[in-house]
């Protein structure tokens, strides 16, 4: 679901604070980090750089991590510099509610926080972006639910139904992750999602097609791993029919660049990964992903777009988002 889109205002000045004036960093260069921001990048400029070659436009498609905890300074950054215009939001409800949680646990002991935190809904955790259009899809929505909640034995499969109707959801979320999601791993995991999750990529999808979405960002909670798949779609979509085309080792460095770039957040990772039952193999970008999914869709589907028409994207507005991301 969208919000409505509001008069994008004039320039954002940030004034200036100690933390801007001691940077170690050049303010001035695109590649800057932000203060709050981890895991973002602009795909655009990492495929080209690692390619060494112009094959796709640069700041017009980008990815992180949430952006719940971004500063004032990040805010402008997303505003001013990169003229942000949608932001494509991964996660789940129970991810939205978990964050609302913590920012409101925050709020009581910042309570000057409060000032740049959207006030709309329920939703107090986002970032307020004026301007932005959001849209949430959760890309594990109810399909992908189902599925994982099919591949349970009948003891656990009862077991799990106990645990939600009796108010546990922690727990039975605990079981399946122990039972499905950790044998599966996080290449089997993917494979399932563009199995099951079809409506949310076509969701995603419609709003690439549309020339007002860009600048966009794309990301999940952690910017990894299913805001790598759509990334990743993406790349591949271009590549199949692209000269020169995007190398493949180019795609997977795109992928596993995730691993460092949420190293300073690692503890926080290990957290919430644990307190839903499953191990440190989720905090890494396994080697071979890239050349799985790649594999499983040309076997599977025919490739990027033969999987893309099979979940009812049309033929003209595949091609329209492949120009668009290619650099001529």
């Amino acid at each position: 679901m969208g919000q409505k889109r509001s008069k994008r205002p004039t320039r954002l000045t940030p004034s200036p604070s100690p933390s801007a004036s001691s940077s170690s960093f050049d303010l001035a260069s695109p590649d800057r980090p932000f203060d709050n921001i981890l895991n973002f990048r602009d795909v655009g400029r990492s495929i080209n750089e690692f390619s060494g070659d112009k094959i796709l436009k640069e700041g017009i498609l980008f990815r992180s991590a949430r952006l719940d905890d971004a500063s004032e300074r990040d805010r402008h950054r997303l505003i001013d510099d990169i003229n942000l215009s949608t932001i494509i939001d991964l996660r789940s409800n129970t991810e939205h509610e978990l964050a609302t949680r913590r920012r409101q646990n925050s709020i009581s002991l910042h309570s000057s926080e409060d000032s740049r935190i959207s006030q709309t809904g329920e939703r107090r955790h986002l970032l307020d972006l004026l301007g932005v259009q959001r849209h949430f899809i959760s890309l594990t929505g109810r399909a992908f639910e189902r599925l994982l909640l099919w591949r349970l034995d009948w003891y656990n499969f009862i077991k799990v139904l106990s645990l939600l109707a009796s108010g546990y959801r922690k727990d039975a979320i605990k079981l399946i992750a122990a039972q499905v999601m950790k044998p599966c791993g996080l290449i089997g995991l993917a494979q399932d999602t563009l199995d099951s999750s079809r409506s949310e990529i076509r969701d995603i999808f419609s709003v690439l097609t549309k020339d007002g979405s860009y600048p966009i960002l794309i990301h999940c909670t952690q910017g990894k791993d299913r805001t790598g798949l759509i990334i990743m779609l993406l790349l591949l979509l271009v590549s199949e029919a692209t000269t020169p085309s995007i190398p493949l080792t180019a795609i997977a460095s795109d992928y596993t660049k995730s691993e460092a770039e949420l190293r300073p957040d690692l503890d926080s990772l290990m957290k919430e990964i644990t307190d839903i039952g499953l191990d440190e193999e989720f905090a890494k970008t396994p080697s071979g992903f890239t050349e799985a999914i790649k594999s499983y869709l040309d076997m599977k589907y025919g490739g990027a777009r033969g999987y893309l028409l099979s979940i009812g994207c049309e033929e003209g507005n595949i091609e329209k988002v492949r120009k668009r991301l290619l650099f001529n």
